[in-house]
């Protein structure tokens, strides 16, 4: 492996602290954003959640209709993105709805109106 350095002939002090502090005090919010993102790095647990965001709400049954897999495989996922707080439950008699966070709803909002305003990405 190359040994690899930087050639720069004066470092910027006041722009590396400003980023070292601006890093810092957004450490918590990098923590939040990429547990998100690990979760919704997987196919399935993107559609789910997109679901969630347009629908508002969905039963385990409907995900599982919707994308075509077993009520046991929709639970897996929904499982992980509950714990990890990404979606939250409401019960209703019998039936579990699940719903996007709104702090969530709010992240990933960005990312669903790309995915949708992009449509052309579907034909690549």
């Amino acid at each position: 492996m190359d040994n690899i350095s930087c050639i720069r002939q004066q470092a910027d002090i006041k722009q590396i602290n400003r980023c070292k502090d601006r890093v810092s005090e957004l450490s918590g919010s990098f923590d939040y954003l990429s547990n998100g993102l690990e979760l919704a790095g997987n196919n399935v647990r993107l559609k789910i959640l997109f679901l969630l965001y347009e629908e508002k709400r969905l039963c385990v049954c409907d995900i599982s209709d919707i994308l075509g897999m077993t009520i046991s495989a929709i639970s897996q996922h929904l499982r992980k993105l509950k714990d990890r707080k990404l979606i939250e439950t409401e019960r209703e008699a019998q039936t579990i709805f699940y719903s996007l966070t709104k702090e969530y709803e709010k992240m990933l909002k960005p990312f669903f109106k790309i995915l949708d305003e992009n449509k052309i990405l579907e034909t690549i």
